[in-house]
């Protein structure tokens, strides 16, 4: 019913976002050089990759968490 329509729509969640491989790399060569970015290198990036600085926080994020899950 409606009220059922209406539950689906405010949990929606952002789309998964597809990185380039020019974005990805760039991640990783700024991921291997710091694990942790500072507000302002994470500003400056997400400018460079044209990503918003939540894209790149949970970028970061993720790789630390894929590092852990490899050792």
């Amino acid at each position: 019913g409606p009220a059922a329509e209406g539950e689906t729509r405010g949990r929606q969640r952002r789309a998964r976002t597809a990185f380039t491989s020019e974005q990805v790399c760039r991640l990783e060569k700024t991921f291997q050089r710091h694990k942790y970015l500072g507000a302002t290198e994470r500003r400056k990036l997400a400018a460079a990759l044209q990503l918003s600085e939540i894209q790149i926080k949970t970028w970061f994020q993720n790789r630390r968490m894929k590092l852990k899950r490899q050792i």
